[in-house]
């Protein structure tokens, strides 16, 4: 959400920033709005003041007699009275509009974010391992054999129709292993603080991190009015929602394992083959609430966080920073790590890592206290998937099929698998 005060003081730059957004100028209407709900709270006020004057009077007029004057002023008292109301209630009306209005905008780019349409514009900073030379045509994770014993669309669709899948045998498995091992990294080498929170939140939560309002059809709602998660940013970042945080306690970092669902309602018939985009699917999510003065440096720490998986799975990937017009409704910034999928030759989208400045922060009024002293401050937001389960299990299957259809798995989840690191032909894992 945006300060109306600073589109007040710089409405020029606000629609400069929105216009690299490729978003039309919007400070001009929200001013006018503002103007006439700052009128409305004037003109209360100087209402409140006429009332206080005459009621002051009346008591006067009373006690030396004079009974017209005495009803003058009641009669104006009692005017001032429904005025005050009047304009209070149209004030708090043009508010509320003011406020939704506000929260349908997207954050404003950094300064660093590079211009463009979508994703054709983004731009590789970082590059890491090198795609496997196979001797022999690599599948996409759905076709490998031993992986066909443990995915399962077909029931999954008699279960619960398109975009799910029913995993089992060795192949659930590694996909369970991979999660732990995410956890254990993150929590032991990278000091994040684990969280088991619910999948079913409030709409104030999905409002304070920017899924609602303007975007609700991306997510299910239930009868009862809870949203299912679409990612775990959306309750671990809500822990400080309408906190007041002591500096000292900066920063707060958080990791969850959780199940996700997003109902997927813009990308129909993408990648509706195999487990790549699904309803229902399992993430590893980092959340950091920091000072602002520090953001850029975490960002870049959980940018690491998240590269440092893939190099210990052995997955080549590549870093890209978005461009304007491919970032996220609530990001200021954002990187996307690609991992290398063999089958599909070519990187595909396994973790974004945003920072949200205090755009989150405003709709969740989460503040810290100034060691020094002073008036509260808002706290930055971060979050990042640290990584995408499914997707990562797409990874280490193609990165690690052999000609003879079997997989061999990474080194690293030895100890999740009880050392057994070959996938077999009958969807065992040895």
């Amino acid at each position: 959400m945006h300060d109306i005060r600073a589109i007040r003081e710089n409405p020029d730059a606000f629609d400069a920033a929105l216009a690299r957004r490729g978003d039309a100028p919007v400070s001009s209407d929200l001013l006018r709005l503002d103007e006439s709900r700052r009128a409305k709270i004037l003109a209360a006020e100087t209402a409140q003041a006429e009332q206080n004057k005459a009621s002051k009077e009346v008591g006067a007029a009373k006690g030396r007699g004079d009974e017209d004057e005495f009803q003058r002023l009641r009669a104006l008292v009692a005017e001032k009275k429904a005025e005050i109301a009047r304009m209070q209630t149209e004030a708090k009306d043009l508010d509320a509009l003011l406020t939704d209005q506000l929260i349908r905008i997207a954050n404003l780019p950094a300064e660093d974010v590079p211009r463009g349409a979508d994703e054709n514009d983004n731009v590789e900073i970082n590059r890491w391992g090198t795609p496997p030379e196979l001797d022999f045509a690599p599948k996409e994770h759905f076709e490998i054999e031993a992986v066909q014993h443990g995915m399962d669309f077909e029931t999954a669709a008699k279960l619960s129709g398109s975009r799910f899948v029913l995993l089992s045998g060795g192949v659930a498995r590694i996909h369970r292993a991979l999660a732990q091992f995410m956890l254990d990294t993150h929590i032991n080498e990278n000091e994040l603080t684990e969280v088991n929170g619910p999948v079913l939140v409030l709409s104030e939560m999905m409002q304070g991190t920017g899924q609602l309002p303007k975007f609700g059809e991306d997510s299910y709602q239930t009868r009862e009015g809870w949203w299912l998660i679409p990612t775990s940013e959306v309750s671990l970042t809500n822990i400080a929602n309408d906190t007041l945080i002591e500096e000292s306690n900066l920063p707060r970092r958080y990791t969850a394992h959780s199940l996700c669902f997003r109902s997927e309602a813009g990308s129909a018939g993408k990648d509706t083959r195999g487990m790549l985009r699904q309803h229902q699917f399992e993430k590893v999510e980092m959340v950091s609430v920091t000072h602002p003065d520090k953001s850029d440096e975490e960002q870049m720490r959980m940018l690491r966080c998240a590269e440092g998986i893939l190099e210990e799975l052995g997955i080549p990937y590549r870093t890209v920073i978005l461009c304007t017009g491919d970032m996220g409704f609530g990001a200021r910034r954002t990187f996307d790590i690609e991992a290398w999928l063999p089958g599909q030759d070519t990187y595909r989208e396994i973790s974004s890592v945003s920072t949200c400045g205090e755009f989150q922060a405003r709709r969740m009024n989460a503040r810290f206290r100034p060691e020094g002293g002073g008036k509260p401050e808002y706290v930055h937001t971060l979050n990042g998937s640290g990584l995408a389960v499914g997707r990562c299990l797409i990874a280490v299957l193609e990165n690690g099929q052999n000609a003879d259809g079997t997989v061999t798995l990474p080194e690293v989840l030895s100890p999740y698998l009880g050392g057994k690191l070959t996938l077999q032909l009958d969807g065992k894992l040895a």
